[in-house]
C-alpha cells in the first residue's frame, strides 16, 4: 500500500479480455485514447518498464521517464533506470500524481500501491500476449465513466473508467 498522499494512478488501454497488446506494440490506434494518455500524464512522473520503455520512439516528453527493470547498467537517453518498486516511487516523491504505464508485469507490480486506474475499456477482443491485471471489484470502484460509440472517426467502441481503490 501505498502510505504517501501521492495518488498512484495506473493508465492503460486494454481489450475486453484485458489484453494489452502483442508482440511490445499496440494492437489497435485510437487517437482520442492517446490524447487522453497524454492529457492525463502531462507534466508528471511516468513509471514503465523496460520493454514498454524500449517500445517507444524515444523517451516520452514533458514528463520524468522512469524505468523499472531487473537489469543492472542499463541507462536510456531521457530517463531514470531504477531497480526496485521503492526506488522507483522515491523518484517520483515531487508528483503528487505519478503514473504507471505499462507493462503487465509492471501493472502488476504497482496493483497494491495504486489509488486510481485509469482504464480505456475496448470493447473487441485483439490477440494479445501481455495482459492488465485483474480488477477485484470489492477493492475498486468505477467513480467515473464516458461511453464512445463506433462511427467513421472511432473503428471502436471503448470507455473511459476511472476506479478508485474503496477504503
Amino acid at each position: 500500500m501505498n502510505k504517501s498522499n501521492q495518488e498512484i494512478t495506473m493508465i492503460a488501454a486494454v481489450a475486453e479480455d484485458n489484453g494489452l497488446g502483442l508482440d511490445n506494440k499496440l494492437v489497435w490506434h485510437i487517437p482520442r485514447d492517446l490524447k487522453h494518455f497524454k492529457n492525463l500524464t502531462h507534466g508528471h512522473c511516468i513509471i514503465m518498464g523496460r520493454k514498454t520503455f524500449e517500445s517507444l520512439p524515444k523517451a516520452l516528453p514533458h514528463r520524468k521517464n522512469i524505468v523499472l527493470s531487473r537489469r543492472k547498467n542499463i541507462a536510456y537517453n531521457g530517463a531514470v533506470v531504477v531497480n526496485s518498486i521503492e526506488k522507483a516511487i522515491e523518484e517520483t516523491k515531487q508528483d503528487p500524481k505519478p503514473y504507471i504505464v505499462g507493462g503487465g508485469e509492471i501493472y502488476r507490480l504497482f496493483m497494491n500501491y495504486s489509488s486510481y486506474i485509469e482504464l480505456t475499456r475496448i470493447h473487441h477482443k485483439f490477440r494479445s500476449d501481455t495482459f492488465f491485471p485483474f480488477i477485484n471489484l470489492k477493492k475498486w470502484e468505477v467513480v467515473k465513466r464516458h461511453d464512445i460509440t463506433k462511427s467513421k472517426i472511432e473503428k471502436y467502441n471503448y470507455s473511459f473508467l476511472t476506479y478508485k481503490r474503496k477504503v
